[in-house]
């Protein structure tokens, strides 16, 4: 029993557990006497009676360091006489308390990142982290002040004891399991988007090192499986990320892989996920037993929850991926428990086993970087997170249907939202107060779109946005007094529109159409286009998401698609 069943949570600082070894004059991990040692790494416990420092009782070292002696404890306070009441001691306000309520739901190795012995604790956790050098297929690095996606990754090769009845014989890993995880920039909302394993794709040409270090160029292919992305011909996960940057016109930054063990190390850690099925389930195929209702699983009946194909829906793979973001949902909720951020010992445990089970790019391999992730991640509510898949529909080139497509109504704007930022779900936004001035610029008559004459440069935005966005007010706005005056002398973060007074109407307009806020508009002074003409000028900055899409994504429209949240418990049918 840990010292949250003893009632002594509050006083608990996973932090508070590395205290210095007057010996050594360095910071060493103490558990209490209760907490499992094998939780923390260190070196093995000596048999009964050996003298070196395996006695019963005693503490355990952190890895390299030796235990001082332990101290004599003090007699304990004699009780207070019949008929006097005993002085109770003034409660400790708990540090330990805010440090886990910090952390939400994120790694556990977050509250183990303060002073000398976390520091060496988190070095640990680095040597179980496996790293995979994608090269340009992703970021070079991860940036907390940015939107990120992360492409998950789960295979079915068949490694570690207990997995040779899992996944095809002989498998090298396919993709078998992938979402693509986007963090909106201002981390209001998440989109934890599945692709499906049997979606028909096409796979780039796709540069790898080898393990040699030797590079080599993997062939691409056309019309297959997306699951043939990662594993067949040595494709590595960078091979993933390009084919998935090829099928939907987003860019993974990083990836995340995991195996069949990961399932099952990461279930048992947290003590169990909630899985709810509206009917018995007895597969004989995957080995799921479960009865109508709500359960608790981990290990081995985790894996063969989230494998099974026969138990729910069509039998299908997209029935299946249903399934796994319902488990995934719970999963959430789990680690952002009390139950979880209040025990130690599941921290650590959940610490040592999210580092063995993953793989990552090299640019997120420190664990220094997986904790900013995590705490990047810890900031989106669960309410916000939403789960979707790809809209596909049966591939019509097939008798028998066996792969699907996307769906070419619906499957764009689903990759436009993604890549805009674009939340499905309705995310409180934060208003805020523009000054009275800066409100009215948006107020008053507007020119007709004729009659705004713009020249358009860019400041910031990708590469030949300047052209892109000329020719959509050409052609779709009607603003066809506008020019691309090439590149700004340098960067914005955000879109602009400066204007000399007497444009005012026309900066109303072209602001209507842009989606600018008051405070994008700068009056100024007049300048003059290749005509000679007085003319506004629009500077494209960082914040620009496309031709045509306004800077309030208020012109996207959210597709009719199947979707949920992380919040809400829901159950397998």
């Amino acid at each position: 029993m840990d010292a949250q069943g003893r009632g002594r949570a509050d006083d608990v600082d996973p932090a508070d557990q590395w205290v210095l070894n007057p010996r050594t004059g360095e910071y060493e991990m103490q558990l209490s006497p209760s907490a499992p040692q094998s939780a923390v790494p260190g070196p093995r416990r000596s048999a009964p009676g050996d003298t070196a420092g395996g006695a019963k009782g005693r503490r355990t070292a952190a890895p390299g360091r030796e235990v001082p002696p332990q101290r004599r404890r003090r007699a304990a306070p004699e009780e207070p006489a019949p008929g006097r009441r005993g002085r109770r001691p003034a409660k400790k306000k708990s540090r330990g308390k805010k440090v886990l309520l910090w952390t939400g739901g994120t790694m556990a190795f977050v509250v183990l990142a303060t002073g000398v012995g976390g520091y060496l604790y988190l070095k640990h956790l680095e040597g179980n982290v496996t790293t995979t050098d994608v090269g340009d297929a992703g970021s070079s690095s991860f940036k907390k002040d940015e939107a990120f996606n992360i492409l998950i990754v789960g295979t079915d090769k068949r490694t570690g004891a207990g997995n040779e009845g899992y996944g095809d014989k002989g498998s090298s890993g396919h993709a078998d399991t992938t979402i693509l995880l986007h963090v909106a920039k201002d981390r209001s909302n998440a989109t934890a988007l599945s692709i499906p394993r049997d979606m028909i794709v096409d796979i780039p040409d796709c540069p790898t090192t080898l393990e040699d270090g030797t590079e080599k160029v993997v062939p691409g292919q056309q019309g297959v499986r997306f699951n043939r992305s990662l594993g067949e011909n040595g494709r590595d996960a960078g091979c993933t990320m390009r084919t998935v940057k090829e099928a939907t016109g987003i860019q993974p930054h990083h990836f995340m892989m995991a195996d069949f063990n990961a399932v099952k190390t990461l279930t048992t850690a947290v003590g169990g996920v909630k899985v709810c099925v509206e009917h018995a389930v007895d597969d004989p195929k995957s080995h799921l037993k479960l009865p109508a209702g709500e359960s608790e699983i981990e290990g081995e009946q985790a894996l063969a929850f989230l494998r099974t194909r026969h138990s729910f829906g069509n039998e299908g793979d997209l029935d299946r991926i249903k399934v796994q973001q319902q488990f995934l949902g719970s999963l959430m909720r789990q680690m952002s428990s009390s139950d979880t951020l209040t025990s130690p010992t599941k921290l650590i445990g959940l610490a040592e086993a999210a580092t063995k089970a993953l793989t990552v790019d090299s640019a997120i391999g420190k664990v220094g970087t997986l904790k900013d992730i995590a705490l990047e991640l810890k900031k989106v509510p669960t309410k916000n997170i939403t789960f979707l898949t790809v809209p596909v529909v049966d591939n019509p080139a097939e008798t028998v249907k066996a792969t699907v497509v996307p769906n070419e109504t619906k499957a764009p704007q689903v990759f436009e939202m993604i890549a805009n930022d674009v939340s499905f779900t309705e995310v409180k936004k934060k208003e805020k107060k523009e000054a009275a001035a800066v409100a009215a610029r948006l107020k008053g008559a507007k020119s007709d779109p004729g009659e705004v004459r713009v020249r358009i440069l860019n400041g910031g935005a990708p590469s030949g946005s300047a052209q892109l966005e000329l020719n959509y007010l050409q052609t779709e706005a009607g603003v066809t007094k506008s020019e691309n005056a090439g590149n700004a002398p340098e960067p914005l973060k955000k879109t602009t529109l400066e204007y000399a007074p007497d444009q005012a109407d026309q900066a109303r307009r072209l602001a209507d159409i842009l989606g600018l806020s008051g405070s994008a508009m700068k009056p100024g002074e007049s300048v003059t286009n290749a005509q000679g003409l007085p003319t506004m000028t629009l500077t494209l900055g960082k914040d620009f998401k496309g031709a045509g899409v306004k800077l309030d994504a208020a012109s996207i429209e959210t597709p009719e698609v199947e979707k949920s949240t992380a919040d809400k418990v829901q159950c397998a049918s």
